[in-house]
């Protein structure tokens, strides 16, 4: 019996590893969906005067770092102009897995363990007022 539990143990490990990481970043994707879409409406939907897409981009990170809680999460925002002039915000949330919580790592047992990734994308109407398309 000892020896099928030194035969089992790590695999159970493993999946338990994949399977708490897994969890953990579905629930940080819920939660980054909501903080985008909070920092896309209150930052980019009605920008100050002088006020640019980039100034909006930076608004929006700035808010989303802000909000980010964990070491083993990252942030990147990048926005455009389309042809009539809406915004295209797409937020990237970037998670790296961890060690039940314990830490980062890169690899457990010579398995390595990528980075899981979550993109957002809003298209936004940004009013000025007096400005003319």
């Amino acid at each position: 019996m000892t020896v099928e539990l030194l035969v089992v143990l790590p695999v159970v490990l493993i999946i338990a590893l994949v399977a708490v990481n897994g969890l953990a970043f579905f629930g940080e994707c819920a939660a980054f969906d909501r903080m985008a879409r909070d920092a896309v409406r209150l930052c980019a939907t009605s920008p100050g005067y002088g006020e640019s897409l980039a100034d909006s981009t930076a608004q929006v990170r700035s808010l989303l770092e802000e909000q980010l809680e964990a070491d083993n999460l990252a942030c990147e925002v990048s926005a455009e102009r389309d042809v009539l002039g809406h915004g295209l915000f797409t937020l990237k949330l970037t998670y790296h897995p961890t060690l039940f919580g314990l830490g980062l790592r890169d690899e457990l047992w010579g398995v390595a363990l990528p980075a899981l990734e979550h993109r957002k994308t809003f298209v936004v109407d940004t009013y000025k007022p007096g400005m003319l398309f």
